[in-house]
C-alpha cells in the first residue's frame, strides 16, 4: 500500500498541540515513555483522556499503589483459603499503559520504580499532574521519561476541538514506524536546541528524536522532515530548559574585499557549506519559543526547585519523624510495602462471618475462612519535633524596647515548650553578619542566659540572618524535624550578604534568600516590629509565601499569642 502524501499535524494553538501529541503518543506509545498532563481534575482533561487511542490496555494507579500490586507478592486471601502459598498477579507482568492519578503526589519510591519500567520499553504511563501551586509537580525521575507534555492552562471548552486520532492511520503509520529514520543533520539539530536551552538530559534528545520519526510515520514519510523535527522540538523539548533571549539586530558587516585577480581560486569550502539540507536552529528556536505561555517555564522551574529541596532533605512531618507514632484504630485496606496487617483487628472482623461462608472445596477442616475485606491495617499517627526559628533583628535600627518584647516573646514559647514537645531556637542579626545563639532547645535556664546577652547596635544585615535561618531550618528538617521561621524585625536592611553597606543589594539579597525558603517549602511568619508598617516587609512577606502582621504596639504576650496562632498548633 503506498503511504498517503500526507502532512503532519503542526500544532496553531492548544488544543491542536494536543491533538498532535496523542497522535504521536498513539504511534508509538512505549518509545515516547508517555505523556505529561499537566491540568486539574473536570472536563477539559477528561475530554483528552478520552482521546487517548493506544494499543496497550489501561491500568489506572494511585500514588499509595503497593510494590506487591506493582511487581507481584503473595495473595493472602487465596492463601489462607487454600492453605498453599498463592501468588497475586503482578500489573507490571504485561505491557499497559498506566494512568497515574495525582502524579505530583507520588512519593519518590514510586517514581523510581516506575521509571524503571519504563527504561524497559514496554510500558507508557499518563501523568496526570494536578498540581495547584508552583512548590508541585511532577517527580524527576518520572519527567525526564516521558517525551511529551501537554499543559490545560489555555484550553477552554467552548472552543474544544475533536481530539481522537484517524484509527486507520495510526495503524499504517505503526506498521511503518520501523522503517522510518531521522536524519543525522536532524538528530544533530534536535540535540543543538537541547543544549541551547540548556536540558541536562541526555534522554531528551533522543525522545525528541522518537518523536519527530512518529510523525513522518504519521505523514507517511521515510525521512523525519522539516516539519516533523520542528512538532518534536514544540512537544518534548519547549518546557524542558530556559529560553534563550532573542538576538539584537546587528548592523551588517562589510562585505569582504575582492581578491586579486591573479590570486589562485580558494577551494575552501564555505561556513555554512554543512549541507543544503541542514536545518536552520533559529526555525526550531522559534516553534519552541510559541509552543508554551510566556510564565509556564517558571511555574516548572519553581516546582523542580521545590521538588529537589524536598528530595534532599525530606519533608519533616510527613516522612521522617524521629519519634514513634501513636497507634490509631486500624482501617480497611489491603497489606503490602509499608501496610502492616492488624491480625488481631483481621480476625475480630473475620469471626462473625464464619457459619455463613462456605467451606472452601479441598481446605481442611476447621480452617478460618478470610476474605479481602476482612483485612485490617496498623495506623500510626507519626509526628515529629517542631523547632520554631526565631530570625531577631538586633540592629541599631530596632529599638531597645523591641528587642526586649521579642526576648520575652521566646521566653514565654519556651516555657510552653515542654506541654507542646516544641524546640526554639534564636538566630540574631546586627552589624555586618548573623549569628546562631541558640541552637534548637527547650532548655528555659539556657535560653534566658544566651538572651540576657544579646546585645543590639549596627547595621542591619537582614539577608544574613535569613540565609542562617534558611541553614538552621535544613539542618532540623534532615534530622526530622519540622521547622517554621518566625522573622521579628523593622525591615530596614542596609548590610548585603557580601558585608558591604549597600541597600539596594541588601534588599535584592534579601529577596533572593526569601525566595529559596518559599522554594523549599519551609512556613515562615513575618512580624513588623516598626513603629509604623513597612511596605517593603509585606513585599518580603509575599516573597516568602508567609502572613504578614504588623505589631507597632504590642507586649510580649500579645506578640506570644500572635506566634501561636500564627504558627499553628
Amino acid at each position: 500500500m503506498t503511504p498517503p502524501a500526507t502532512t503532519p499535524p503542526q500544532p496553531a494553538g492548544p488544543w491542536a498541540r494536543a491533538r498532535a501529541a496523542l497522535a504521536l503518543l498513539a504511534v508509538d506509545p512505549a518509545g515516547l515513555g508517555g505523556l505529561w498532563l499537566r491540568g486539574r481534575a473536570g472536563p477539559v482533561r477528561d475530554l483528552v483522556t478520552a482521546a487517548l487511542s493506544l494499543p496497550l490496555p489501561q491500568r489506572r494507579i494511585a500514588p499509595t499503589i503497593a510494590d506487591d500490586a506493582l511487581f507481584g507478592g503473595l495473595d493472602l486471601a487465596a492463601t489462607l483459603a487454600g492453605g498453599r502459598s498463592v501468588a497475586s498477579r503482578a500489573l507490571l507482568a504485561d505491557p499497559a499503559a498506566l494512568v497515574l492519578a495525582m502524579a505530583e503526589r507520588a512519593p519518590p519510591g514510586l517514581a523510581a520504580r516506575l521509571a524503571v519500567a519504563l527504561d524497559a520499553g514496554r510500558h507508557t504511563l499518563i501523568a496526570l499532574d494536578e498540581a495547584a501551586d508552583e512548590g508541585e509537580g511532577l517527580a524527576g525521575a518520572l519527567a525526564d521519561r516521558l517525551a511529551l507534555f501537554l499543559d490545560l492552562e489555555g484550553m477552554v471548552w467552548s472552543e474544544a476541538e475533536p481530539l481522537a486520532p484517524d484509527a486507520a492511520a495510526v495503524a499504517e503509520a505503526r506498521d511503518r514506524l520501523a522503517a522510518t529514520t531521522v536524519a543525522p543533520d536532524g538528530q544533530a539539530a534536535l540535540a543543538r536546541l537541547a543544549a541551547a536551552l540548556a536540558v541536562r538530559s541526555l534522554r531528551v534528545p533522543i525522545l525528541a528524536a522518537r518523536a519527530a520519526r512518529a510523525a513522518a510515520a504519521l505523514a507517511g514519510r521515510a525521512v523525519a522532515s522539516e516539519d516533523d523535527l520542528r512538532l518534536a522540538a514544540e512537544l518534548v523539548l519547549a518546557h524542558r530548559g530556559v529560553l534563550p533571549p532573542e538576538a539584537e539586530a546587528e548592523p551588517p558587516e562589510p562585505p569582504p574585499p575582492e581578491p586579486p585577480a591573479d590570486a589562485p581560486p580558494d577551494d575552501t569550502p564555505e561556513a555554512d557549506a554543512d549541507g543544503p539540507d541542514r536545518l536552520p536552529d533559529e526555525i526550531l528556536l522559534d516553534a519552541v519559543r510559541a509552543a508554551l505561555p510566556a510564565d509556564l517555564l517558571d511555574r516548572l522551574a519553581a516546582g523542580r526547585a521545590a521538588r529537589a529541596a524536598a528530595g534532599a532533605a525530606g519533608t519533616g512531618a510527613e516522612q521522617r519523624g524521629n519519634r514513634r507514632g501513636r497507634p490509631l484504630p486500624s482501617r480497611p485496606g489491603r497489606p503490602g510495602g509499608d501496610a502492616r496487617l492488624d491480625l488481631v483487628a483481621t480476625l475480630r472482623t473475620a469471626a462473625p462471618w464464619q457459619p455463613l461462608r462456605a467451606p472452601v472445596p479441598g481446605a481442611p477442616e476447621g480452617r478460618l475462612r478470610i476474605r479481602p475485606q476482612d483485612f485490617r491495617l496498623r495506623r500510626y499517627r507519626q509526628t515529629s519535633d517542631r523547632v520554631l526559628i526565631f530570625v531577631v533583628d538586633a540592629s541599631g535600627s530596632a529599638a531597645l524596647a523591641r528587642l526586649a518584647e521579642a526576648k520575652g516573646a521566646v521566653e514565654l514559647l519556651l516555657a510552653r515548650a515542654y506541654a507542646r514537645r516544641d524546640h526554639v531556637a534564636l538566630v540574631a542579626f546586627r552589624g555586618r553578619a548573623a549569628e546562631l545563639l541558640l541552637p534548637p532547645t527547650r532548655s528555659l535556664v539556657q535560653t534566658k542566659r544566651r538572651l540576657a546577652a544579646l546585645p543590639g547596635g549596627g547595621g542591619t544585615p537582614l539577608a544574613a540572618g535569613l540565609r542562617m535561618g534558611l541553614d538552621l531550618a535544613e539542618h532540623a528538617r534532615s534530622r526530622g524535624m519540622t521547622p517554621t521561621l518566625a522573622l521579628l524585625t523593622d525591615g530596614r536592611g542596609n548590610i548585603a550578604l557580601d558585608g558591604t553597606a549597600d541597600r539596594g543589594q541588601a534588599e535584592a539579597d534579601a529577596a533572593s534568600v526569601a525566595r529559596a525558603i518559599r522554594a523549599r517549602a519551609i512556613p515562615a511568619l513575618v512580624i513588623d516590629t516598626a513603629t509604623r508598617p513597612q511596605a517593603g516587609l509585606r513585599t518580603l512577606a509575599g516573597l516568602l509565601d508567609a502572613p504578614y502582621l504588623a505589631l507597632p504596639r504590642a507586649d510580649a504576650r500579645r506578640l506570644d499569642a500572635v506566634l501561636s496562632a500564627g504558627l499553628g498548633p
